[in-house]
Parts: structure tokens; sequence; C-alpha cells
């Protein structure tokens, strides 16, 4: 016994110093692995957390029966995790626990997003006893506070989540392997490398005409060629079987060492059961991963009971072959033994439909009272609300930041804003399994300026790809290079909706460009400039620079005119003074109509003008039948392409000009790094705070102005009067009449001043008129100007004037009526006038 206790410690010591490892290697946050529970404060907690209701000690009494009766009809298994200590040490039924939330977050409406929130926002503990359940379980909202907990704790927020958004999901309670127990992910591929499966292309069988040339018979030996078959099998047959050993060796490195504990380790997943959501088949969700399984998986070797927020399940089926033969009957008492039998759980599942039909109408109505009368109810949960502000389901994960180690990759996660840079995920692939030499880097931006969606850099090759969302300055879509340095080996690509030239895709080096177009009403869909070498003291792109070699366009058919006029390939060769034209195929001709153009100088050294000759275009035309065109239209269409290479000059030199645009832009918005903000977001708009702000000390005024009309006039004439404690009528009177009589006075007052403005400004004005006619005939036009800017100034401060003078004029009576009424209603004064009327 001594020895069995010994090599249980030392286990647990080995365990201890794995996980220790797994944490540290993976670094998943950068908080201490170890955290004191019992030092959290819970004097701020409700009383539902600190204490049972009635309902919830009879459900305790149920489940203790539940647990007495289970224990005596299977000794052998394990004991029920049924009712854990809470945060305050008090004991609480687990289906209690539950507390079903729908979130205000459109992300957290699907079972994913909920997994992922949950798996990104807790950091992972493991349990105390690696074989036992845990005997505290705390609630939702405390989990979430603290941000950490084991694989229970996890379990029950996402099950909290899922139930609250329409997912018929249950707490499991069994064992797992050590990986998914520990959350050792090493072993794994990365997610983001999955490839998708490749769509099998369909063989299609040509047909076979039935009057085709005979293929030339084969002269070849046929013992050749089965020897050299044979000996092509054997050197194939050779290098499977080296990649099959190599393959073997390195899943023999890979492979982990043996585990003692292997179905003994406890672990809590959800099961998310089909039919409610549209979920067409059942599966298990791991919280730690918020990776998905299917309910035959190997990773899980065994369910002791699963609950909801409803109902209590054990499972009374074996678990000899782990989960696979598991069947998810919860309404079936034979595989899954339920606590209560008024609640609501699926249905039984009879094995055909004519035992289904011997039940009578009447005996099922008569099993349904019975179970109502028999059956209790569930107490409502005592956890309080779950509730995440929108700072923290951004922010995620503690600090905001997230590292996970995977097989032969390390995958970093960032909140939203906390990088200068707009940098949320950076996914960094390994050539070996101990991670130190880099292959590839990809990294995902979010809510830059620029538009920059993700960022990938091959270490081998030295290549940089960079994908942007729609909306760039000059449309770009996706940017290939090795270097920012101009004359470099680069490929851009560009969303052709958004451009007037249609263009699709741009690739360019130091000696060639081509560019792709899209739906152009000229039909043209590919470019290629080729350009010769470089000279000094010229330009790259400028469209005389004598670089420029030969360019090559191509078109789409154009069914508005002839085949044999459609151009389908045009090439000018620069260097060599030619223009080659070759047209669309006609139907049922097997070669082309070509045109050949061959440039001269208008003028040769006697200066006379040269004039057309066959020889400067030569023409093979489909179908001799029709005459060739005559000189005079040939001459013509060599101008027109003559004007046209022209304009292609110029429309290379502007891709040139437009790559050193873009290459500018570029690195200025690299420098720059800017982030966007929605105008939704309250927090970061700066914009939008300081309109609240505004808008806060506008109604501030607002109030004080309401303030200042709710002010006291009697005070002032009651200190004169001094402290009388009982008023008689005639100084009721007298109080009321010097109070209007002020009043009357003061808006005469507002009158008188408000008119002597009026005068002013309009005696102002015709003194500056009476100048402007004296001195009309010596003034500069700055001076009429000036006169005309001071007369409409004027003008407009005298109408407003008029304006507040009316109005003063057609308000003041009802202000002193008002004021009145005010007076006759004071309390102060009512009683007295009353006497007096």
């Amino acid at each position: 016994m001594e020895a069995l206790r010994e090599n249980e410690a030392e286990e647990k010591e080995e365990e201890k110093k794995a996980f220790k490892i797994i944490v540290l290697g993976n670094n998943l946050r950068d908080c201490p692995i170890e955290f004191d529970w019992s030092s959290i404060d819970t004097s701020q907690l409700p009383a539902s957390y600190k204490i049972n209701s009635a309902k919830e000690k009879m459900m305790l009494h149920i489940a203790a029966n539940f647990c007495r009766q289970y224990t005596h009809l299977c000794p052998d298994r394990k004991e029920l995790f049924l009712h854990p200590l809470n945060e305050c040490g008090v004991e609480k039924f687990v289906s209690t626990t539950v507390r079903p939330t729908l979130l205000p977050y459109p992300e957290l409406y699907n079972w994913d997003g909920c997994a992922r929130f949950v798996s990104d926002y807790l950091t992972m503990e493991p349990l105390p006893n690696p074989i036992e359940p845990p005997s505290c379980l705390f609630s939702p909202t405390t989990i979430l506070k603290y941000q950490r907990g084991n694989c229970f704790d996890f379990s029950m927020l996402l099950c909290s989540l899922l139930i609250g958004v329409g997912y018929d999901a249950y707490c499991v309670y069994g064992y797992a392997t050590r990986e998914m127990c520990m959350m050792d992910e090493t072993r794994e591929v990365c997610p983001l490398l999955k490839k998708s499966k490749e769509a099998q292309k369909e063989t299609v069988k040509e047909k076979t005409e039935k009057y085709a040339v005979k293929p030339p018979r084969d002269l070849r030996s046929k013992f050749e060629l089965q020897q050299a078959a044979k000996k092509e099998a054997e050197i194939q047959v050779a290098k499977q079987k080296k990649q099959e050993e190599e393959e073997e060796r390195i899943m023999e490195a890979e492979k982990p060492k043996p585990d003692s504990l292997y179905g003994l380790r406890v672990h809590a997943w959800v099961l998310i059961l089909s039919g409610k959501r549209e979920v067409p088949e059942s599966f298990f969700i791991d919280p730690f991963t918020a990776k998905s399984y299917s309910t035959t998986d190997g990773h899980f070797l065994g369910i002791e009971a699963l609950w909801n927020h409803v109902n209590y399940w054990v499972n009374m089926q074996s678990c000899l072959n782990g989960c696979k033969d598991l069947i998810f009957d919860l309404g079936n008492p034979l595989r899954w033994e339920f606590m209560l039998l008024g609640a609501d759980k699926p249905l039984l599942l009879l094995p055909n439909e004519e035992e289904e039909e011997e039940l009578a109408d009447e005996d099922l109505d008569n099993l349904d009272k019975e179970e109502e009368e028999k059956g209790s109810d569930m107490p409502p949960s005592w956890v309080e609300p779950i509730q995440i502000s929108l700072k923290e389901f951004e922010t995620r994960c503690p600090q905001g930041k997230k590292v996970i180690h995977y097989k032969k990759a390390k995958l970093e996660k960032w909140a939203p804003y906390l990088n200068s840079n707009g940098l949320v995920e950076r996914l960094t692939v390994f050539e070996d399994q101990d991670c130190t030499k880099v292959l590839e880097v990809r990294q995902w931006f979010k809510n830059r300026e620029d538009l920059l969606e993700m960022r990938q850099v091959n270490k081998i090759t030295e290549v940089t790809t960079e994908y942007f969302s729609p909306g760039h300055v000059l449309g770009l879509k996706a940017h290939v290079y090795k270097s920012t340095n101009p004359e470099t080996e680069r490929t851009m690509e560009f969303y052709n909706e958004t451009r007037v030239d249609g263009l699709q895709k741009r690739v360019e080096n130091a000696c060639e460009m081509t560019e792709y177009f899209v739906g152009r009403s000229d039909f043209l869909y590919y470019r290629h400039t080729n350009f010769g070498k470089r000279t000094k003291r010229v330009d790259l792109f400028l469209w005389s620079n004598p670089r420029l070699a030969q360019i090559k366009e191509c078109f789409h058919r154009n069914l508005e005119k002839p085949a044999n006029e459609d151009v389908v390939e045009r090439i000018f060769m620069i260097s060599e003074e030619r223009i080659l034209l070759t047209y669309h195929l006609q139907e049922n001709y097997i070669t082309a109509s070509k045109r050949e153009f061959i440039k001269r100088a208008d003028v040769d050294n006697k200066g006379n003008k040269i004039i057309m000759t066959p020889d400067m275009c030569l023409s093979y035309q489909v179908g001799s039948s029709q005459e060739d065109k005559k000189l005079i239209h040939l001459y013509k269409m060599m101008l027109k392409l003559m004007e046209e290479e022209k304009h292609l000059k110029h429309q290379v030199w502007e891709s040139g000009t437009e790559v050193l645009e873009i290459l500018k832009i570029r690195e200025e918005e690299e420098g720059a790094s800017k982030l966007t903000v929605s105008i939704y977001d309250t927090e970061r708009n700066e914009k939008g705070k300081k309109q609240r702000e505004a808008m806060e000390r506008q109604m501030q005024e607002e109030r004080q102005r309401q303030d200042e009309q709710d002010l006291d006039y009697l005070a002032p004439f009651i200190i004169q009067m001094g402290n009388i404690e009982k008023m008689t009528k005639w100084q009721a009177l007298r109080l009321k009449e010097d109070c209007l009589t002020d009043f009357k006075y003061r808006l005469i007052d507002k009158a008188n001043i408000i008119q002597v403005r009026f005068e002013k400004e309009t005696q102002e004005l015709q003194k500056k008129q009476q100048w402007y006619q004296q001195n009309q005939l010596s003034m500069t036009v700055e001076d009429e100007e000036a006169y005309i800017t001071y007369c409409s100034d004027a003008m407009f401060r005298i109408r407003i004037l008029e304006m507040r003078l009316n109005r003063h004029k057609e308000t003041a009576p009802q202000k002193y009526i008002a004021l009145e009424e005010k007076l006759c209603k004071d309390p102060r004064l009512s009683e007295y006038l009353k006497l007096y009327a």
C-alpha cells in the first residue's frame, strides 16, 4: 500500500510538472499559473450565493436520496458530481449553476462563436486531482470576473451561452485523454494550416469521331517498354517504401509517452444534441480549444453523467469502447437514468412504430398526469444574469494577448486596437519540431486605414504577399513582391470593378510588364511590354524611352465585325519599326489572316516625301477570292496604328508611374499605420466624444437658463420689508404691486436698450451711405467692396434688432400677465390676495 501511495504521489508530481511545461511552452496567459481562489472577495455577492431557498433545499434532499440509491445499485461506479460548494462555501445543485443567457453580440449567436469566446476569454487551470471531479464549482459570473477556471467552469459558462441562444446543450462529466485534459495541442496541426479537401475532377471522355485519322504505328519494342515500365515501378516502390519508413520514424518520434492514468483522467465538455437550431447530428465541444468532435471520437473515453438547467442524467451504458457505442437517447431510462420525472426531457425512442400505436391516447394522457403529479421542477438558477461589456468582449484574453503552440507552428492573438499597427493574429510556421527555423509568417490585421487584411512572408523565398479589402485608394487587392524598390519583380492584383480601365492584374520586373484586363469595351484582355537594355540619363517609364522594345496586345472576339477584320493580336515591334496584326479565325478555316506594316521615314535623304509602296505592307488574306485593299486604305491604317502606338507608349508610361505611386503610398501607409474607428465606437471615437460633450454642455446651459426662469421674484421685496411672520392683506397687495411694477420697468428698459441700439445702427448706416455718395467717384475697387460688405452686415444687424424689438413688444404683455398669475398662485400671497378679493 505504501509503495502504491508513493507511485500515486510521484504521478501527481509528474502531472504538475508536465502541465507547467505545457503552459510555459504555450505561454497561454501573461499571468501566474496558480491562483488563490480563497482570497477572492465574496462580500458583495447577492444573498442567493450565500443561502439556499426552500426549493433549493428540497432539490438537495432529492439529490442526496438519488445518490444513495445510485451508490447502492452501482457500488463499483464513482460518486456522482451533484452538489459541489460554490464560491461562498454553500452547496448548490449543478443544474442550478447553469444560467441560460443571450448576450447582445451577433458573434455569440452560433456555437462556434460562443466556443471561441469562452476559449479565448478564460485561462485554463488543471483540476487539483486529475482523477477526481473538483470539490467546488463557482458561478459563471465569478469565473468571468477573474477570467480563469478548470474544465467544469469552462463547460458551465459555455453551456449557459449555448442554451441561451437556443441549442440543446448539456454539460458532460466523463473521462478523456491526457492531451485533451491538459490542453496540449503541440501534436495537433494548426486549424489555419489545414488544407480544404480538393474536389475530385471528373475525367471527361473524349468523343471518338467515326471518320478519324488513324495514329501512326508504334514501332518501338514492346519488350523494352515492359522492362522500362518494370524498372520505373521498382523505383517508385522503393521511393514509396522509403517515404513510409520516414513517416513511421517521425510518427514514432512524435508519439507521446504512455499515460499511466489513461482512462482515469476526469474531464468536462459540452454535448449538443441534434434537433434544435437545425443541428443535423449530435457532437461534442471541447471548451478548452473550441473544437468540435464527433460523439465517437477517440479522445473521449467515457461518460459518467450529464446535465443542463432542467434535469440531471446518469449514463447506464458501458464505456469499454469509449463513447463510440453510446446512444444519446435521454428519454430511455435503460440507457440514461434521470433524476426528475416531471422535467422537460427528450421523448423515449421506441424501436418501431407498431409498439407506439399499441398505446391508446387515454393511457398516454394518464401517464402524463401521473408524471406531472410525481415529478418536481428544477429550482431557478441562483446565479446572477451573465453580463459582458463591449470592452470586455473585444479584449477577450486577459491583457489582450494569447499564444498557442501547435505542431511546428505558433499562433498569437491580440485584442483589436491593442497594437498600433492593427495586428490581431500572427501565425509562425517552423520547419522543425523544436520551432527554431522559421519557414513562413502570416499576419492578420483589422481596422487599418489602408485596408490591409493579411500579410504573408515566406522566409525561404523572401516573397511577401499582402491582401487588401475593397476600397483601397487605387483599387489594390493583392501585392506580391520581394523588395519595395522599383524595377524589381512584383505582382499586383486589383478590384477591376472599381477601375475605369478594367485592370485586374499587373506582373512586372526589370525587363517586362504584363497586364490583364476584364470587361473592357474594346475587348482588350492582355498587354505585354518588353524593355531593352537600360540607357543612361533616361527614366524607366518615359513614353519616348528607347528601352521600349515591343508591346503586344490581345483582344477577345467582337461579333459586330467580320472575323477577318477583327484583330486578335497586334504587336508593335518598336525597335524594329514594324507592326504585326493577326485576325480572328474565320469559320471553317484553320489559318488566320495576317498583316505586317514596315514603318519608314516620312522623307528620304533628298527631302522628298515618301509615298506608300506595296513592300511596306505584307498581307496574308484567308480566302483569296476577295481583292486586297488599295494602298490608300493601307496607308490610312498604318497612320492610325502609328497614332495608337504613341498612345500605347503613353499608357505604358502611366502604368509605370502608377506602380511608383502605389509603392510610395504603401511606404507612407506602413510608416503611419493609422487605424480607423467606427462612429458607433463611443470609447475610441474622439470626434463623437467631443460632440457628446458639446451636447451635454448645451443641455447644462439650458438647465441653468430654466433655473433662472424659475427664480424667486418675491425674495428681494420680502427682504426689504423685513422679517414679517404674518402679512396683512395690505402688505401682500403692496408686495405684489411692487414686484409687478419692477418687472414692468425691466421690460421697458429692455425695450429701450434694443431701440437705442437699433437707432444707433441706423444712423451709422445712413452716415456711411452719405459718405459713399460724396466719395463715389474717387473710390477704388477695394473701397467699394469694403463698403458693400459693411452695408450688408449693418443691414443684417438692423434687421435682427428690429425683429428682437417687435418680438419683445409682442411677448412683454404675456410675460407680465404670466408673472401676475404666478404671484397670485404663490402660497406666500395667495391667501391674503383671496381675502382682499
